[in-house]
Order: C-alpha cells, then sequence, then structure tokens
C-alpha cells in the first residue's frame, strides 16, 4: 500500500543566464555549471552579454517560512585597527572538546566579552595556574585568585552566599600581601597544594597555601636573599631565578643565576625543606629548567636532560663534573669565655679535611700603612687517607702518600704508616690545630708547631677531600673541640 507525504516546505536553486544588453532574464533550461562563466566577476560591465545568476525557487513557500538568506556577516568596527599589547588582562576563546572533537580554541569572537583587566598598577600578569575551580593569577606585584566557570555573588560582608550564572573567569580576589612574582615566573613550583616562587623585587622567596602568602626566605635566610637578588638584578645582566620541585628529597630548589658577560658564570643554588622549615643544602650544580615525575627528579642543562640520585658511585657529579662537598659551621663553647682551641674531632666517614678554621676578629691594628682584622687561623688538616704518610728510612724525610709509587716503587710499602691530619682514635677522628697566624706586636711563640687558636668562637669549615672514595657516601655525625680557657698568654 503506498502512503502519501505532504512537502511542506522545498527549496531549489536555477542557474540563470542575464541578458545584460536587453536587461532580461533568459534561463538556458539547465542547472549544470556553464563551462564559461568569465562574465560572472564583471556583473555591470557594459563589455558583458550574458552574466550568470544563482536564484532561489521556493514551492509551496509560506508566510514567515525559512527561506536562504545572506547568512552571517563578520563585521567589526574598531578606532584603532593597530596591536595593543595589555599586560594586565586575560583574553579567552572559544572551548575545547576532545570527546566531540569540537575545537574552537582559534574563535575570539568580538561580539562578546572574552577579557578580564587586572589592576595596572600591579604590573603584567606573568604566570597563570588553574586549581580545581580557580585560577590562580601572578601578576609582577600581586597574587589573586579567580572562579572559573562560575561567579559568586557577595554579601555585604564579603562571604561568598550564593553561585550565579555560569562565567568563564569570574570575580578576580586579591591574596593578602604586597607579594608578586616579579618577572621571574621559572621559579614557580608546585606540591600538592603548596606552591613556591620568588619576588625578586621584595628579596623574597614565597610559599601559597591555603593559609595564604608566606615568606620562607625569613627563615634564617633573609640576608642572603637580599643580597642575592640584588646581585643577579643589575641593569644590564637580565638575570634569572630557576625554581623546581624535587620529588626525592621533597624540596624546593631554587637557583639564582647571572645575566650576560663576566656575570653569566655566577650562581648560588639552595633547597627549602618543609620538614625542618629551614633552609638545608646548596648545591653546586646550575639548572636551566627543574621538574619532577614521579619519584625523579630531573634538570635541563644546555638541552640536555639529567637525571639525579640515579647511582650511589658519582655523589657530588653534576653534568660531568666532580664537585666537592663542605659544611660551613661556628664553634662557640662556653660563650662568655675566650678560649685556646687545641683540637678538632668529627664522628663521621673517613676523607673530611678541615680547609679552614678562622677565630673571631679582635679589631683593627694599623701594620705598614693598611688596616686590617686581627684574627687567629690554623693550617689545612688532612684527611686520614691524604694525610698519611711514611719516613723514608734511605734518608728519614716524610713521604705523603700521594707519593708512595713514585718514592719506593710500589703504593703500598711496609714502613710504619703516620698521620699529619687527622687521626682515628676510638671511632673517632681527631687532629691538632696547628696556628699559622702571624705574630701580633709584642706576641711571643715557640717553635713553628705551636698548637692552638685563640678566640671566644671559631668559624670552620669541612668538606671532602679529592681522593678518598671519590664519589662515594660521606657522612658526618658531629663536629667538636678540646679548649682551654685561654687567661691571656
Amino acid at each position: 500500500m503506498s502512503a502519501v507525504i505532504e512537502v511542506k516546505y522545498f527549496n531549489s536553486f536555477l542557474l540563470k543566464k542575464i541578458n545584460n544588453t536587453g536587461g532580461h532574464l533568459a534561463y538556458d533550461g539547465s542547472f549544470g555549471i556553464p563551462q564559461d562563466i568569465g562574465g560572472f566577476s564583471q556583473i555591470g560591465s557594459p563589455a558583458t552579454d550574458n552574466i550568470w545568476a544563482i536564484e532561489e525557487s521556493r514551492i509551496r513557500g509560506g508566510y514567515n517560512n525559512t527561506n536562504v538568506d545572506y547568512g552571517v556577516r563578520a563585521y567589526a568596527v574598531s578606532d584603532e585597527p593597530n596591536g595593543d599589547r595589555r599586560g594586565n588582562t586575560l583574553i579567552y576563546s572559544g572551548i575545547f572538546n576532545s570527546r566531540t572533537g569540537f575545537n574552537a580554541t582559534n574563535v575570539f569572537s568580538a561580539g562578546e566579552d572574552i577579557t578580564k583587566s587586572l589592576d595596572p598598577v600591579n604590573g603584567s600578569v606573568q604566570r597563570l595556574y588553574a586549581e580545581d575551580t580557580n585560577l590562580n593569577i601572578f601578576q609582577e606585584n600581586k597574587v589573586s585568585r579567580a572562579l572559573i566557570d562560575k561567579d559568586a555573588i557577595y554579601s555585604a560582608e564579603g562571604g561568598g552566599t550564593v553561585t550565579s550564572a555560569n562565567l568563564v573567569i569570574g570575580q578576580i580576589v586579591p591574596y593578602a600581601g604586597e607579594f608578586g612574582i616579579s618577572k621571574n615566573p621559572e621559579s614557580f613550583a608546585i606540591y600538592g597544594y603548596r606552591k613556591y616562587f620568588t619576588d625578586k623585587d621584595r628579596n623574597a622567596v614565597l610559599r601559597l597555601s591555603r593559609s595564604g602568602i608566606e615568606e620562607i626566605s625569613v627563615y634564617g635566610m633573609y640576608d642572603y636573599f637580599r643580597d642575592e637578588f640584588n646581585t643577579i638584578d643589575q641593569p644590564g645582566l637580565a638575570g634569572r631565578v630557576t625554581g623546581g620541585w624535587d620529588i626525592h628529597n621533597k624540596q624546593y630548589v631554587v637557583c639564582t643565576q647571572g645575566g650576560v658577560g663576566s656575570a653569566s658564570s655566577k650562581y648560588n643554588t639552595v633547597a627549602f625543606d618543609e620538614t625542618v622549615r629551614g633552609w638545608t643544602s646548596f648545591f653546586t650544580y646550575k639548572p636551566d629548567w627543574i621538574l619532577s615525575m614521579r619519584n625523579k627528579m630531573y634538570t635541563l642543562k644546555d638541552n640536555e636532560l639529567y637525571q639525579h640520585y640515579s647511582n650511589d658511585v658519582n655523589r657530588g657529579n653534576f653534568y660531568g663534573t666532580d664537585g666537592k662537598s663542605s659544611i660551613t659551621f661556628v664553634l662557640n663553647p662556653a660563650v662568655n669565655y675566650s678560649k685556646l682551641f687545641k683540637t678538632v674531632n668529627y664522628e663521621g666517614s673517613n676523607g673530611w679535611e678541615v680547609t679552614s678554621f678562622i677565630s673571631d676578629p679582635t679589631g683593627k691594628d694599623v701594620q705598614s700603612s693598611a688596616s686590617i682584622f686581627t684574627t687567629d687561623t690554623s693550617s689545612r688538616i688532612y684527611s686520614y687517607r691524604e694525610g698519611e704518610y711514611i719516613i723514608n728510612p734511605a734518608n728519614g724525610q716524610a713521604v705523603l702518600r700521594a707519593d708512595y709509587q713514585s718514592v719506593f716503587g710500589t703504593a703500598n710499602p711496609g714502613y710504619p704508616r703516620l698521620h699529619a691530619g687527622f687521626d682515628r682514635k676510638e671511632n673517632k677522628y681527631v687532629a691538632r690545630l696547628l696556628n699559622n697566624s702571624g705574630l701580633a706586636e709584642g706576641e711571643i711563640r715557640g717553635g713553628n708547631n705551636m698548637t692552638g687558636v685563640k678566640g671566644y668562637f671559631a668559624t670552620v669549615t669541612v668538606s671532602t677531600d679529592d681522593t678518598t672514595d671519590l664519589g662515594g657516601a660521606k657522612e658526618l655525625f658531629s663536629v667538636g673541640a678540646s679548649y682551654i680557657q685561654n687567661n691571656g698568654y
């Protein structure tokens, strides 16, 4: 049985030929495209006899029925068509949906409100970070947050009460504190809900967490960062501050780097540890970028990717260069007394040496028309291995371990070994302090073996040597010194 379906609306299109000379239409009876339509681009030209045009034919078209129109015409009116850089303004495009394949990221509709401006007093926007339903906005002098895909209506007291119509970027609310990220977005790092960054213009290293912005550079390093940021920010140097999260040790690592010329080789890399709320280590590497993935930490250097903590045989080796580990501290027992430090000792691994032992300055003296601070210093104290020596029975002279092969023809001669630096006693490494300071006026010192360094306190630097278990683990648990009260003699 057949069915009859009524067609309520139907459109067709006709290709017609217009006789321009006579001013009337002449339909050629074909819907095909003619072979020669050269005159189509010359409508209105007296020299053209035949002009082709497309006409709509409406069958049963009723009142207000849809018909073909000119369609959408894009237009924009701009008083100043030149490009405009607005560093304090955010702009967003159409959406991208990977599930449906819809991509409108190249669409910026001038007919919609697609910009959001911040206070230009706070400088340009340097970094954006989307977190849950908030957008963190880092300007040079301010850090703010904005709602994403919603807009909150605030009460008279300032508290959020109701969520209203969806907006791409909602109301912008600044965090408390006059801090920004300066022009160093490369210092930004994140772990969990904590965001770390630096404000070079205010000599601060900052942490943004649920409690707001906190200045973590005040944990024993305020003076350091004040001087360091000022050094790399000299005119024309264009220094940078590289930051990243070390997932292996759970530390924020920040590297201050000089700019161009002689300053390009200047850098310092330090790490902040949340567990002790302090800055724990200086490092000898200079990264271009710092990143972490799963349980590994990586750095980029000269377009090469390096993995840190990759093995246990090349400790202190960064980018193919070996570096020595050192610790500087202050010895100050019995703080109210002037002391004579006689020996120094430590508990830990073999391979540590004292490279510097300097007492506190006692004041300025004038010698040879130059003002100097008078201090007591000690000679270098060799490590247990490097300070080992043998008395050559042939001439009675001491031969250091490094010269065994050249003097005795073997690296293991059978003579008794002595130690000029640290010696091992009861699982401690102990060495006496030999004073190598110049004689002050009226001071008498007996011979070259004078022992002891005088002062209220001493600044000591202990570092690893160049030969003992190179690249292996070195542990240092404690350092101490034996002393007596100094009576002025």
